[in-house]
């Protein structure tokens, strides 16, 4: 019990890292999403979408923290690594954690217009494909549901005002 509570505790330490870069993205005018790619307690990769600033569909957080991760690594294999993000990820973002053989997925909040690790689709446990990674989800799922649903709010008003 208390290894679990120790793992429940260091999954909720980075999600909050991860919801950090959530609100980094928000007070950029991205969507708010945030991950952490992880590797024996240590931060291996960080990002935050980025798709507004630069104009590129594939600039998701996950993608970052991945390719920061595979660059901290000298390895596009990121074995033993769990990746943190705010959102469950999209089937571009789920392919790449396939292709990037990542250990374990833990996300804050479910999508279900565009999940891919289990509201729409299931690319982690896929058997035709070469890899699947294990998933934890909910974790801080409510703070993270706040942060997208204040900043769809905002964006709504705004567009509704005439900004």
């Amino acid at each position: 019990m208390e290894n679990n509570l120790d793992f429940l505790n260091l999954d909720r330490y980075f999600m909050g890292i991860a919801l950090k870069l959530a609100l980094e993205a928000a007070e950029a005018g991205e969507v708010p999403i945030g991950a952490v790619a992880v590797r024996d307690g240590q931060i291996l990769g960080k990002g935050r979408n980025r798709t507004e600033a630069t104009n590129d569909p594939t600039a998701h957080a996950e993608m970052e923290a991945i390719t920061a991760a595979a660059n901290a690594l000298g390895d596009k294999r990121l074995e033993g690594v769990t990746l943190y993000v705010t959102l469950e990820p999209c089937s571009m973002c789920a392919g790449a954690l396939v292709l990037a053989r990542i250990e374990r997925l833990v996300y804050a909040a479910e999508d279900p217009k565009a999940g891919a690790c289990g509201s729409l689709y299931r690319l982690h446990d896929d058997p035709r494909l070469n890899h699947r990674f294990s998933i934890t989800n909910g974790v801080l799922a409510e703070e993270a549901s706040e942060l997208l649903r204040s900043f769809f709010r905002r964006l709504r008003n705004r567009t509704e005002s005439g900004q």
